[in-house]
């Protein structure tokens, strides 16, 4: 009995020994802290998007997983399938700060600029915005948006309320509500978000009242172009491609492609 026993805590042990050794080597794996430890890494990246091309003019040598949405990549990086997720750095950030065990890089893949759009020939709203965003940063209001939007950790904090507007005119903003934390449906089903907030100040400026559209994000442009909307934003990069199509405010955010790993 005793010498059966001692059989079998030492086949447990041999069994166990594996899982202990890859639990070991996980624990110790190098952290990562800089693009450059990506060089031969495996990528997750969302299907249909240009992230894989922009990944691969840093890091020619690195690996593709495509999966079918943003926060897809995400959890496949936290499952250890994928050694980095690569997206647009505010929405890789605002799912690492909702997932323990995440984090974003501060070296960045691309660095790019955000900004509103209004039609080629509509330069009084261009004005109006612009003095806006500059006049948010300049009190400091803009960053205690971005805190809130944005935070460290956890999730972005509830819309902000603003009194009415009593006014028949309307400023139409149209925004693909799919890039949180700038623009996207919250629990109660409304569009929020740090473009919405934005909006919404542009839009009292003028005196009218904010009207949110949401479309999905290759139909803006073309809703602005064809009248149906005034204003677009929901993370826009500003290119000069699409500069020859609309007007861009002053950027709002400095942000770019990043990559999202382990901590």
């Amino acid at each position: 009995m005793v010498n059966r026993s001692y059989r079998v805590v030492g086949l447990s042990t041999l069994l166990l020994l594996p899982v202990l050794l890859i639990g070991c080597g996980r624990d110790q794996r190098q952290p990562i802290t800089s693009i450059d430890q990506l060089a031969k890494a495996s990528f997750a990246v969302p299907t249909g998007t240009v992230a894989d091309q922009l990944v691969r003019s840093r890091l020619p040598d690195a690996q593709f997983q495509y999966f079918n949405s943003v926060l897809d990549t995400c959890l496949a990086v936290n499952a250890g399938k994928a050694d980095a997720a690569a997206y647009d750095e505010p929405i890789l950030r605002n799912i690492a700060a909702k997932t323990p065990g995440l984090k974003v890089l501060d070296d960045m893949i691309t660095v790019d600029e955000y900004g509103f759009a209004v039609r080629l020939t509509d330069d009084a709203l261009k004005v109006t915005m612009d003095a806006v965003l500059q006049e948010l940063k300049a009190s400091g209001e803009y960053d205690r948006m971005r805190s809130r939007w944005l935070p460290a950790k956890g999730v972005p904090a509830p819309m902000p309320t603003f009194p009415p507007i009593e006014s028949s005119e309307e400023l139409r903003f149209g925004t693909a509500a799919v890039t949180e934390p700038f623009s996207f449906v919250d629990g109660s089903r409304e569009v929020v978000g740090l473009d919405i907030e934005l909006a919404h100040h542009i839009a009292r400026r003028l005196g009218k009242k904010l009207v949110v559209v949401n479309m999905d994000f290759g139909g803006m442009i073309p809703a602005l172009a064809s009248g149906k909307v005034d204003m677009i934003g929901a993370c826009i990069t500003i290119t000069e491609e699409r500069a020859q199509r609309v007007l861009f405010s002053v950027p709002y955010y400095k942000g770019g492609i990043a990559a999202l790993v382990r901590e």
